[in-house]
């Protein structure tokens, strides 16, 4: 606290207060060396070079700030959640570290203000915000050291953003659960890709349609063919679980898929196979006895001439 108290007083008259005082407001401590943050915040499309010529950007930082990350939110989660086994401590940790997740996180501390880019990529697809969360992690990590960024995570981000609990119990997976379903169930199962257009902005859109039993189960767009995928998912799991109407057609579509022909129907079915068999019998028959046959001829031994 007297540290900060200094240096807020020092920075005063620092040419760059205004940059240590930005990144003051979400660290809660003033940085030692802020070139480090300031390269956290350069997304690739800024076309900036150091002294020696190498282009800068947050893409270096983002790699340390990953395995950082990751290292902290194994160590917080094995210890939150006793006892529990290594499945379920993998899953937890993927749902705190995965994109979305670090793309809303950048947003609520205020972070998204500070990015420097040239193009903006479509927000709905776009990991800017959420590479620039683990290059800031990075950064505090070679500024601060390692038990620094260990407090930030733990008491800025994890205390006030993230609920553990409830982000353990979180389903993201909604296709595998999907799949998982309908293998317990042993239900048919198929997603299909029904259109791939272009929005206004010129971004893919694909629209997928999940079937169960050869039955419309449900509907998902969305800018890659997995968001669409997991979105008609999600809206089939949904189904399943509150309409009734729905399950009940999909037992009987099973039972008829199940049960097999009539008796008459598969006398039938076979008569028509052998009726297709021997005639490929006849006309192989036919084929070898022209081939085996000698050719026409007239009486001066050259081949007669045909009508």
């Amino acid at each position: 606290m007297l540290r900060n108290q200094i240096d807020k007083i020092r920075l005063l008259f620092h040419k760059d207060r205004e940059s240590y005082f930005c990144f003051y407001r979400i660290l809660g401590f003033f940085p030692r060396n802020i070139r480090y943050y300031k390269e956290a915040v350069l997304h690739k499309s800024i076309l900036v070079r150091g002294a020696s010529g190498r282009p800068l950007n947050n893409e270096r930082l983002e790699f340390l700030g990953d395995a950082i990350l990751d290292a902290i939110i194994a160590d917080v989660v094995y210890k939150h959640f006793e006892g529990k086994r290594e499945g379920f401590l993998t899953n937890t940790r993927s749902k705190i570290v995965q994109r979305e997740t670090l793309n809303k996180l950048a947003v609520a501390i205020g972070l998204d203000k500070l990015v420097r880019f040239t193009t903006r990529p479509a927000t709905h697809n776009s990991s800017m915000y959420g590479n620039a969360f683990e290059a800031f992690l990075g950064a505090i990590y070679l500024d601060q050291g390692y038990d620094r960024c260990k407090e930030f995570v733990e008491k800025k981000i994890l205390k006030e953003y993230i609920d553990l609990e409830k982000m353990s119990r979180k389903e993201t997976n909604f296709k595998s659960k999907l799949i998982e379903w309908s293998q317990k169930h042993k239900h048919t199962l198929s997603f299909e890709l029904i259109e791939q257009r272009m929005d206004k902005d010129r971004n893919p859109v694909f629209h997928t349609e999940v079937k169960i039993e050869s039955l419309s189960a449900g509907t998902g767009r969305g800018y890659s063919k997995k968001e669409s995928q997991q979105n008609a998912a999600h809206m089939a799991l949904r189904k399943i679980k509150n309409d009734e109407d729905f399950v009940r057609q999909l037992l009987e579509a099973k039972a008829l898929r199940c049960t097999p022909p009539a008796p008459a129907e598969a006398e039938a079915a076979d008569a028509s196979d052998e009726t297709a068999d021997a005639s490929e019998e006849i006309l192989a028959a036919t084929e070898e006895i022209l081939a085996a046959a000698p050719a026409a001829t007239d009486d001066e031994g050259n081949p007669a001439a045909t009508a």
